[in-house]
């Protein structure tokens, strides 16, 4: 019990003299004899944790795992690029596998596998800077901006910047800077809408011209007459109203925009669900009359495809109100032809070449094509019918405008 005592005094002992003279431990482990334990270097992973002895780190092997900075913990294993995407350079004791996933992303990958995948990039937040700029190296790394400094926008990419600051001479601060702002300013002398005689632009006095052009106890003051005074306020209201004015028109001109444009995307929706609808109503006039029923997706589908009575292109059904069997036909044609198929019906339906670039990262980019596609306002067969007439791709139109089986008798 005693010798216990003893080592744990001495431990302390060691532990105060190293505190002292400035020695601070940057693992913050210790050995039992009160040794500060040492981390491994980059390039280097722990093999054995420090406890009667130091720590023990054993070299990363390359292109199999890496250490990237000093820690307590094991080599990392590399990570793998994704199917498709380039490697930009490959993995080192000191630093991962590098994969060129383009702009506005980057590589994600779990912390102990070997498997990653293209993510989009992260902004920064108002308050807050870029450290780091997302690419091969890893994702958006942002700080919280410092005193002096402010970003008021959100980006993946801008700094914070320096605060501005007030003139001495002719400026008092309203506002401090802040994280998310600039500091305020204001001018010490404002204007008056009353302009002093032989001045063309009006002024307010400062304070000490108001201090300086009072009257004191007993002496005259200037006065206006009436005639000066009326012409002065009739000019102030002249200009208030103007101004008011302006305001109110501009209000007036953008409630009309937003509701032209509310009106154009209600008409737009009210015409896709009246097909819908007229549909619906000879489905259930026909098991009404008859006593036959049909299936309301098959009447949907062969009700446009009598012959060639009906253009494709006047078809207002949404595609993705369509079967899932019919959706799958369509990328199964697609999917037969050559690998530029799929992008020239992107293309055809109004796709950047950037944005279909994208879609080809894709394990599935055609599946991925058509399901943004439907996702927008308008997207009926007849659109789709007529960029497949565009791109030579008759036999995908068959598919999408022919009759389905779905009648029953009851």
């Amino acid at each position: 019990m005693k010798r216990a005592t003893a080592a744990l005094q001495l431990c302390l002992c060691i532990l105060a003299v190293k505190v002292t003279f400035g020695k601070v431990c940057t693992s913050e482990q210790f050995t039992e004899t009160g040794e500060c334990c040492s981390m491994c270097p980059a390039g280097t992973g722990l093999a054995k944790s420090c406890g009667q002895e130091d720590t023990k780190c054993q070299p990363c092997q390359d292109d199999v795992s890496f250490s990237d900075s000093e820690t307590l913990s094991a080599c990392r294993p590399c990570v793998r690029c994704p199917a498709g995407i380039p490697e930009l350079a490959r993995c080192t004791p000191t630093q991962d596998t590098q994969c060129d996933c383009g702009d506005g992303f980057f590589l994600w990958r779990d912390v102990n596998g070997t498997s990653g995948l293209c993510a989009a990039c992260g902004m920064c937040e108002h308050g807050s800077g870029v450290v780091r700029a997302c690419g091969p190296l890893g994702n958006t790394v942002c700080e919280r901006c410092k005193p002096g400094t402010y970003s008021k926008k959100r980006s993946g990419r801008k700094l914070c910047v320096p605060c501005s600051r007030c003139s001495d001479d002719d400026e008092v601060e309203i506002r401090p800077c802040q994280p998310d702002s600039d500091t305020i300013c204001m001018v010490k002398d404002l204007n008056v809408l009353v302009p002093p005689s032989g001045s063309e632009h009006p002024r307010w006095p400062s304070l000490n011209e108001e201090t300086e052009s009072s009257p004191s106890p007993g002496s005259e003051s200037p006065r206006l007459t009436p005639q000066d005074q009326g012409a002065n306020n009739n000019n102030n209201i002249l200009v208030y109203v103007s101004v008011l004015a302006a305001v109110v028109l501009g209000l007036l001109l953008y409630v009309a925009y937003k509701c032209w444009k509310s009106c154009q995307q209600k008409q737009a929706l009210m015409k896709a669900r009246v097909g819908e609808l007229n549909n619906v109503g000879e489905g259930e006039k026909l098991h009404s009359d008859s006593g036959v029923f049909l299936d309301s997706h098959s009447l949907q589908e062969s009700q446009p495809s009598k012959g060639s009575k009906r253009d494709s292109k006047q078809d207002t059904r949404l595609y993705v109100n369509l079967p899932p069997h019919r959706k799958d036909a369509v990328e199964g044609l697609l999917t037969e032809g050559d690998n530029r198929s799929w992008r020239q019906l992107a293309v055809a339906l109004g796709y950047e070449q950037d944005r279909v670039d994208v879609f080809g990262r894709g394990q599935d980019p055609i599946h991925t094509l058509l399901t943004d596609w439907a996702q927008k306002e308008g997207s009926t067969l007849g659109l789709l019918c007529s960029a497949l007439t565009r791109i030579e791709r008759p036999d995908i139109i068959s598919a999408l405008t022919a009759p389905s089986q779905g009648v029953s008798v009851v």
